[in-house]
């Protein structure tokens, strides 16, 4: 029998890199600290996709790095999963305050970080879950003008760190994410384009938030800003006053409340959890 010839290995200039896979309610990340070792590579667009892709990658939304920085502890940047720069990113914000406990970065389960949105604070608020005090929420429309889909009710937009809409629904149940999401994440009048979060209340009070990212392209499990930006404008329709807890599509609730009363100044709780740790292998650069 005749073995065909193989083309020789060729070992990845990522292999030995370490990582942490960490979940905020089902918006999965893949974390690198580069403090010591550049991050080189890892922020490089095609590296990013394929780390986050999943049946091939490690699979994420994601990618976080953490890195030195001069006036707080660290600084961590957020990257999409098609390599974009996300400002800010709640629910990898509430992972970092749990991986900055892990890795001794925190005091008593209190840290404060840097992210291109401005510093963050947070602390573990108990098992699996932390609690951030976000930036200030700017550019707060209760109406934006846009022409209603069937079933919708409203739609605001709030910039919570990264820009969102927020559409008024009877059923999230019932919204067509993917294809309304996206219509409504390249409007036009969004020269950055929006994060679109879809959100409706049950006759029972509970309410539920579904959401469709840019640099995702897609719907995602949760979404930490899109929280903040939703209970800013349903707050100021007049439909809740104080906290408001949201059930994400994950079935997990991220929970927010504003510091000093004022509805622009979230906080946000949920769940930040290491799933796993490795290191990299056979990752194509």
């Amino acid at each position: 029998m005749v073995v065909p010839d193989r083309p020789p290995f060729t070992m990845s200039p990522l292999n030995g890199r370490r990582f942490w896979k960490m979940t905020g309610s089902g918006n999965d990340f893949i974390f690198f600290d580069v403090r010591v070792e550049p991050s080189g590579l890892l922020e490089r667009e095609d590296v990013i996709e394929s780390l986050c892709a999943r049946g091939t990658g490690i699979g994420a939304d994601g990618v976080v790095l953490i890195q030195d920085d001069e006036s707080q502890c660290f600084r961590i940047r957020y990257f999409n999963r098609d390599g974009s720069i996300g400002e800010l990113c709640g629910n990898a914000a509430l992972c970092t305050v749990r991986l900055a406990q892990e890795l001794e970065l925190s005091t008593g389960g209190r840290v404060s970080f840097m992210t291109d949105a401005g510093a963050v604070s947070g602390r573990v608020a108990g098992e699996r879950l932390a609690e951030i005090d976000m930036p200030p929420i700017k550019d707060l429309r209760p109406d934006t003008g846009y022409a209603w889909g069937r079933e919708e009710i409203r739609v605001g937009f709030a910039d919570s760190g990264v820009p969102h809409l927020v559409v008024l629904v009877h059923d999230v149940e019932t919204v067509p994410v993917m294809e309304r999401g996206r219509s409504l994440r390249h409007h036009p009048d969004l020269a950055a384009g929006a994060n679109v979060n879809f959100v409706s209340r049950e006759a029972g009070g509970t309410w539920r938030i579904r959401t469709y990212e840019r640099g995702v392209e897609g719907e995602t499990l949760a979404c930490g800003t899109g929280a903040a930006a939703t209970a800013a404008l349903t707050s100021e329709w007049g439909m809740h006053s104080g906290e408001i807890a949201l059930q994400t599509r994950a079935g997990c609730a991220l929970t927010v409340s504003f510091r000093d009363g004022a509805r622009l100044l979230p906080t946000l709780r949920g769940e930040g959890r290491i799933v796993f740790s490795g290191v990299l292998a056979d990752i194509d650069p």
